[in-house]
Order: C-alpha cells, then structure tokens, then sequence
C-alpha cells in the first residue's frame, strides 16, 4: 500500500541484525510506500553509532542516540562522554531511545532513573528532542518530566500503550505521541482505539518500531513478514479509521508535526 502523502516513521530498528542483509531493498519498499523520512532508533552506544552512520550513508535518514532503560545499568562517565559527542553529529536529531521500563526491571528502577535524568541533563545541553520510552512506569515517568520540563525541549512518548489517565498526564506536560502497529491489534489495542482522538494532530506522531509489532491488519499475502517501514501506511490507515478522519490528512498532519518536532526542514 502506498500512502497518499508523505510520511515520516519516528522509529524504525534498522540497525537490528534482521534488516542486516538487505537493507537498500528495505529502504526501496519504504520510498515505495512513500515514507520518505526514516528516525533509525539508537538504544545503547553501538546502535546509536550504526543508526548514525546508516544515517550518513542514505538521504531522507536521521537517527537517536541513547541508552534504553533495558541497559541502564552500564551508564557511567565514559558512556555518558561518548553521547555527548554522538550528539552533535548533525544526522543525530535526538536524545533516546531513554526512559524507565518498570515492566520488566532489566535494570534496576534506580539505575533507571539515574540514566534517564543524565539524559535529559544531555537533551538540555544539545538542544535536542527527546525520544521517551516508558513502560508501567507513567507515574514516575510524569514527575520526572515535571521537574525537568522547563529546561528540556520537546518530548516524545513512543510506541505509546498506555491509559486515558496516562495520555492526558503527557498532554498537560505538553509531550507529544508515537502511535505504532498496536492500535490494529484486536487482541489488546481497543483502549487505545477509544483515547486516540484525544490527541491532538500537533503533539501526534506515527511509527513501525520495527522489526516488532508487526500491524495485524495487514492483508493475508503481507502477514507473517517481518514488519518493516513500507507497512506504515497500513498503521495510519487503522489510526485515521479510530480518529474518524482521512488518511491524507492523518498523513500530512503526522509527517508536518515530525518534521518540526526533529526540525528536519533544516539543512541536516
């Protein structure tokens, strides 16, 4: 399926050993399906240099560097020295993929917390947006934007799967959305159905996040395969159904908010 205009996927793995084989013919099947900007997600020191690098070797390509809550724990001086310099690179458009995972505790929620405020201390020192990730944790995640929000820039909750309570909490911080392939799950994404339209088209973004979270209503010939960026138009489809507006509208309005919030309309 080919989008009817432009789109921008905010999260895409690239860097993951899935796409390692064939990644020109992946990028070719995303122009395909018009989504002609791609944010590479970096998610620790290694996968934030490949994201970047990936990034300097294709056009319409830009990346994130930082380290996920998963390996909070190995943030230390070093580490933290070697995303500062990551940071100035000019295909670089953000600080993350950072944040708290209470879900599943791979780190402990204090070294958590300790690598996400080094982070954000970074996203002020940059001038950069941020790129959240937050998981069972939104409480925690709302007071620590809260206490840093008038030194940081603007913010990016992504692959967001969360409640009401939870999305109106980011609203009134004035954060923005990433919505992916989970609201076409029929299995688990109906609350996010109902909250959708609570969004508003300037604090709205769209992602795959893949290789994971493959759209569930893909067609029967594309189920199966792995998730990749072509398919986003397929998320929008099901997200601009839930929010009872066009596709082309939900595109253009996704596409305009990410282009401002990476400030991507700026020679990169």
């Amino acid at each position: 399926m080919t989008s009817p205009a432009p789109l921008v996927d905010i999260g895409a793995n690239l860097t993951h050993e899935s796409f390692a084989k064939d990644v020109d013919a992946v990028l070719g099947r995303a122009h395909a399906a018009q989504v002609a900007t791609l944010i590479l997600t970096g998610t620790d020191m290694a996968h934030s240099e490949q994201a970047a690098a990936l990034a300097h070797r294709h056009d319409g390509l830009y990346a994130t560097a930082g380290l996920h809550p998963h390996m909070a724990s190995h943030w230390d001086a070093t580490l933290e020295s070697a995303m500062r310099a990551l940071h100035t690179d000019a295909k670089v458009v953000a600080v993350g993929e950072c944040g708290l995972d209470f879900n599943r505790n791979f780190s402990t929620p204090a070294e958590q917390e300790r690598a996400l405020e080094a982070q954000l201390g970074l996203a002020v020192e940059s001038g950069l947006p941020l790129f959240l990730h937050e998981r069972d944790a939104g409480p925690r995640m709302r007071e620590i934007l809260r206490h840093w929000r008038d030194d940081i820039g603007d913010a990016v909750i992504h692959c967001f799967t969360a409640d009401r309570e939870t999305l109106h909490g980011y609203l009134d911080l004035d954060v923005h959305i990433g919505l992916t392939g989970w609201l076409c799950d029929e299995r688990r994404g109906h609350h996010l159905r109902e909250i959708v339209g609570d969004i508003p088209a300037e604090r709205l973004m769209v992602e795959t996040d893949c290789p994971y979270l493959l759209p569930r209503n893909l067609p029967a010939k594309l189920k199966g395969r792995r998730h990749e960026p072509a398919l986003l138009p397929w998320i929008v489809r099901e997200i601009a159904h839930w929010r009872g507006e066009s596709e082309a509208t939900l595109a253009a309005a996704t596409t305009a908010t990410a282009r401002r919030f990476f400030q991507l309309d700026e020679e990169q």
